[in-house]
């Protein structure tokens, strides 16, 4: 009886732990899924608000202004989660390395806008400085996603991944377009010289757009993709011929539609995962 009552105490023990390993598990996994997603959010925030500055650098208009603003305060948010939920994932180091990258960001940001409000045109310099420290900064980012995919036991879709590269892509051609749109010396200050061409991250697109369709997936995943693939198509040819005069307000609008269309899409592919 006394062997009966200790076999039964080690199984519910046994049991016990397997349920908290298994609890511990589903929480890393959360907090690894999470932790990539603010990443993300982090990347695709700082390139909107560069995109909004690179209009508002050539009208000072406030409705633009109140855009990178909310660009940088998104930024900013999804910055706090990455600090505050880490988890292990990343070492204090890499996560403070990418906070002061985007300290000094946010500091050449409020540098450009002033020099754009107290003088009316903004000052080259200090714009090749912010792209080049957005360049930077994103690069840093980039780097810390694929280290944290690694490190966690988060486990993505190719699917997924595709989308998520496509979105960030999107909204770094978008921001560089806008950026030839608005300035006559554009070249300058949005790095072209050391950058992919947009005719070639065009077609980049065009690859990560096919993986992410790529798959059995449900009719509203297909349909979201669809719409974004339709609207890819509508905008592609002013990204392959970006030398020519093209309608930047609906390539501008078309674009951020595409990176809402990924993002609704991603938010599928993870629920139904």
């Amino acid at each position: 009886m006394k062997d009966a009552v200790l076999s039964l105490r080690s199984r519910l023990a046994a049991l016990v732990l397997l349920s908290f390993a298994a609890f511990s598990s589903a929480q890393a996994q959360e907090s690894g899924s999470e932790f990539l997603s603010d990443l993300h959010d982090f990347r695709i925030s700082n390139y909107l608000a560069l995109d909004a500055f690179y209009a508002f650098s050539a009208s000072s208009d406030n409705d633009l202004l109140n855009r990178v603003v909310v660009g940088i305060n998104n930024a900013n948010d999804a910055m706090n989660s990455v600090v505050s939920h880490t988890g292990g994932i990343l070492s204090e180091a890499q996560i403070e390395q990418l906070n002061q990258s985007f300290d000094r960001f946010k500091e050449l940001m409020r540098n450009n806008i002033n020099e754009v409000r107290d003088r009316g045109y903004p000052d080259l310099r200090l714009m090749a400085e912010l792209a080049d420290q957005g360049q930077a900064m994103n690069d840093i980012a980039t780097e810390l996603y694929s280290l944290a995919r690694e490190n966690s036991s988060t486990e993505t879709t190719p699917q997924v991944e595709s989308a998520r590269s496509a979105a960030v892509l999107m909204a770094q051609m978008m921001a560089r377009y806008a950026a030839r749109t608005h300035s006559t010396v554009a070249q300058t200050f949005q790095g072209a010289a050391n950058e992919i061409s947009l005719d070639q991250q065009a077609r980049t697109f065009d690859e990560l757009l096919s993986s992410a369709r790529a798959g059995n997936h449900n009719e509203a995943f297909k349909a979201q993709l669809e719409d974004v693939a339709a609207k890819w198509h509508f905008i592609r040819s002013s990204y392959i011929n970006y030398n020519d005069n093209n309608v930047s307000f609906v390539i501008d609008r078309y674009s951020k539609g595409i990176i809402s269309g990924l993002d609704n899409a991603i938010e599928l592919l993870r629920n139904n995962a």
